[in-house]
């Protein structure tokens, strides 16, 4: 199995550096970048080829769901896993029709995290695998 290509993106520099730091000890993780500065994200995006995108969409800007908007609309873009410090229903609703996968608290169990950015980038893999057509030779 091959690894997780992880981006965060996050405002607060503390928490970017720990959330790599977290993930990058993990054995089927990679964490490829990190910003959060809004501009950067879409080219680093669409330059490094993350798995998943992990972003904090309460920005002092207003641009999160915009943000989160403009991934999920990126040809071939990557899973969207929004990691945030405190709930909000109706941001949770915006976030998932937006084209994030899950709505998570930062609070979150560091394995879980794993176990949840790895089951979607396994499920983002397998949906990109190509089909044979219909009458295929093996």
């Amino acid at each position: 199995m091959s690894l997780a290509r992880v981006y965060i993106v996050d405002e607060h520099p503390s928490i970017r550096v720990a959330l790599a730091e977290r993930l990058g000890r993990a054995a089927d993780l990679k964490v490829i970048g990190y910003t959060g500065v809004w501009e950067d994200v879409i080219d680093d995006v669409r330059s490094l080829h993350p798995d998943v995108v992990l972003i904090e969409i309460k920005r002092s800007d207003g641009m999160g769901l915009e943000l989160l908007k403009e991934l999920a609309g990126l040809p071939g873009a990557p899973g969207l896993l929004v990691l945030t410090s405190y709930l909000s229903s109706w941001e949770e609703y915006a976030a998932r029709r937006a084209g994030a996968a899950a709505y998570l608290l930062k609070e979150i169990d560091p394995e879980e995290l794993i176990r949840r950015i790895s089951e979607l980038a396994a499920t983002r893999a397998y949906s990109e695998t190509p089909s044979k057509p219909d009458g295929a030779l093996e």
